[in-house]
């Protein structure tokens, strides 16, 4: 083994670079993941119009009225209860599937129309839409 300086060895020096390389790849990796997930939330974290809860068996406003292209957000405030939103037309659909207490989901209106929303599991829950 060739020193390097007086205690150090050329291996030590090669386990050094290594433990920089092994660094600086992870680094990067983890920059990439940053910003991919940023990519993802700035998609996912598109303006609200509005916040529709769903509570106490019911969804709060009950009517509410957006522009075409806004979105709402839906969200799941029972402590207890799941819901499942879900919107059949032949103009626009959607499904949240189960949503569990404190879950969110934003639906988007692409066009205008009246719509109702409402719930798989509790079928007198009813959100009126309004979109123009």
């Amino acid at each position: 083994m060739r020193t390097l300086k007086k205690g150090v060895s050329m291996s030590d020096t090669c386990r050094h670079k290594g433990a920089v390389n092994r660094r600086r790849a992870g680094s990067a990796l983890l920059l990439a993941s940053l910003t991919a997930s940023g990519a993802a939330l700035a998609l996912a974290g598109d303006t609200i119009s509005l916040r529709v809860t769903q509570k106490g068996r019911a969804f709060a406003p009950g009517a509410i009225s957006v522009q075409a292209g806004e979105a709402i957000a839906i969200v799941n405030d029972d402590g207890e209860l799941v819901h499942h939103a879900y919107l059949e037309s032949p103009d626009f659909s959607f499904d949240t599937g189960e949503q569990l207490p404190g879950s969110r989901t934003v639906v988007r209106f692409p066009k205008s129309g009246h719509f109702t929303i409402l719930c798989g599991i509790h079928p007198k829950m009813k959100l009126t839409v309004s979109v123009k």
